[in-house]
């Protein structure tokens, strides 16, 4: 009788997940085995990833591909044989823990795999990237490796480096032109510029140590801060890297062999090594796979000297140097800013819940009686934590004000620009990315100087801006990683021109979300739930900071004195008194 009920069970189950699969990919399913297998209740969407269906389904036999789509929860699998699908679902078909929560997978046969726009590319290598197989032998190999020291290097959290020639900054993706280091690239290395079929004589040496497993951002080598090409030489181990622009191009790069990075895949694409400890790719022949190995990779650069001026001006930080007039600037933030907002309240207000815990720290640690203002209040996320202060909110929304009035809050209509209280009010302001929405510096510092005003001598001010490094000593930012229902809602792909008209002859360059930013003044794309699929997003203006630069800017605040500054998830921070 037990037996039935589960059996029962069962039946309902796989009942509704083949549904599910065939509703949301169109695939068919086979009473007969097949070539393919579906997973039912396993996805992208929750957690499944190409390494974990490699591990558990390699072993039944060779693979031929592997299929996820983007907010599915389901996934595919094609073997070269009936023979090993039908092992691999004998033995896994509800036994196999990898679905959501350690539960187990639901398999199904199918007769062909969904199509999907979303695949990554293997047969093909972005414009500028060649790779050359067996650049070294095996002796010389071992004889790189010697050099490989790294008791006194600098570690990161996921590899350890060490740099000759010049010192690689993680954090600004650049070098100190003006400060070189004493150890300059090892002769041991010399041999390899006579190999080439062109000039080159690198003066800045990378190399990293890899374990199985780990990897590194996608990120784009800084224009003005390298020649064309820079060179990379795998040791010990092989890799699969991917390039990104708009699509994603899967490249193995073979133990000893070099990879010279040049022309568009230098400039233009992204690169990175995804952590995991199997790597696949997809040949004629089908899917082939192998368990990551200690990895050693020799970077070499030349170090440019002046400004870059290659013909990729759009990723160029020399050549995308935007000077926004005062007459511009109005315009823009109305625009782009003022209007955006005003648009997407309701929506930004849903995804606006949880404080910063730094932040949070600040205001519940005021005292009694203290005066808090918010400026750029936003949803008021930060009022109602401290009983025993008084708050005061304003932004420039008015929706979001009416937000924040149902909510019991105090708050009023005002621009930071010009705030409507008298001096010395406020015995602590919190200003939480706002700041970066405003396009001159000339704004940005007359807001931080109206904060000041506004604050009596001896009060403090907290202040937050977008910092351009989302990946910081190997840690990515909140943003790059947001969750997986803010990601759902609020992410979107860039226009495909790649910048935007704003007016008198300025474009700015549309930010892609989740990733790391290229420029300092862009427009980020912000896509209304609710709205088709063929709504184009709203764009928001956003200066994003380089590491220094708010204190730069606040140190020339009358007056005042930073008291702390740091770095919180993206987000570049400054504490300043009044004096």
């Amino acid at each position: 009788m037990e037996s039935n009920k589960l059996r029962k069970k069962f039946d309902r189950k796989l009942r509704k997940h083949l549904h599910i699969i065939n509703k949301e990919t169109g695939v068919v399913c086979s009473e007969i085995p097949t070539l393919n297998l579906g997973i039912c209740n396993a996805g992208q969407i929750n957690g499944l990833t190409e390494e974990i269906i490699v591990e558990h389904f390699s072993e039944y036999g060779p693979l031929e591909r592997i299929v996820l789509i983007p907010g599915k929860s389901c996934a595919f699998v094609r073997y070269k044989d009936i023979p090993s699908a039908v092992k691999a679902f004998d033995a896994t078909n509800t036994q196999l823990k990898i679905a959501q929560d350690g539960k187990p997978i639901y398999l199904a046969y199918v007769e062909t795999l969904p199509e999907t726009s979303s695949e990554k590319i293997y047969d093909r290598l972005p414009p500028g990237l060649q790779i050359i197989e067996n650049f070294i032998t095996e002796e010389e190999e071992a004889t790189l490796l010697s050099l490989c020291n790294f008791e006194t290097s600098g570690g990161m959290k996921h590899r350890q480096v060490k740099h000759y020639g010049y010192e690689f900054r993680y954090d600004i993706n650049n070098v100190d032109k003006n400060k070189p280091l004493p150890e300059k690239i090892p002769t041991e290395c010399g041999f390899l510029w006579d190999r080439l079929s062109f000039n080159f004589r690198p003066d800045q040496l990378t190399i990293n140590h890899y374990k199985p497993g780990q990897g590194i951002p996608s990120h784009v080598d800084t224009h003005s801060a390298f020649e064309d090409p820079i060179l990379s030489l795998s040791l010990n181990a092989p890799v699969v890297m991917e390039f990104k622009k708009n699509e994603t191009i899967c490249v193995l790069l073979p133990r000893r062999s070099l990879a010279i990075i040049s022309g568009e895949s230098r400039y233009a694409w992204s690169h990175g090594i995804v952590p995991r400890k199997y790597d696949f790719y997809y040949t004629e022949d089908g899917c082939s796979s192998f368990k990551r190995d200690t990895r050693i990779s020799f970077t070499f650069r030349k170090v440019l000297k002046g400004e870059c001026n290659c013909s990729y001006k759009l990723n160029c930080d020399s050549q995308n140097k935007i000077t926004i007039e005062s007459a511009l600037a109005t315009k823009l933030e109305n625009q782009h800013v003022h209007d955006v907002y005003e648009d997407i309240a309701g929506h930004f207000s849903e995804t606006r819940h949880k404080p910063w815990p730094n932040v949070l720290n600040f205001v519940e640690k005021l005292r009694v009686g203290s005066v808090l203002v918010d400026v750029g209040c936003g949803n008021g996320k930060y009022f109602g934590h401290n009983s025993q202060i008084i708050e005061l909110g304003t932004d420039r929304s008015l929706k979001l004000n009416e937000l924040c009035k149902e909510r019991g809050f105090e708050v009023f209509n005002g621009n930071c620009l010009s705030l409507p209280l008298k001096d010395n009010t406020a015995d602590a302001v919190i200003s939480i990315a706002v700041i970066h929405h405003l396009s001159t510096e000339e704004r940005r510092l007359k807001a931080l100087t109206e904060i000041a005003r506004v604050l009596r001598v001896g009060g403090e001010a907290l202040i937050y801006v977008w910092a351009k490094q989302q990946v910081k000593n190997d840690q990515k930012s909140t943003y790059i990683k947001q969750d997986r229902k803010n990601r759902k809602s609020e992410d979107v792909v860039s226009v495909t021109t790649g910048d935007f008209f704003v007016a008198e002859g300025v474009h700015l360059p549309v930010h892609t979300n989740r990733r790391d930013f290229n420029h300092s003044d862009v427009l980020v794309p912000w896509k209304v739930k609710g709205q088709s699929e063929n709504t184009l997003p709203r764009l928001r203006f956003y200066h994003v900071f380089e590491e220094g630069e708010l204190d730069s800017l606040c140190g020339q605040v009358e007056n005042v004195s930073i008291v702390k500054s740091y770095y919180d998830q993206g987000n570049y921070c400054v504490l300043f008194k009044k004096l």
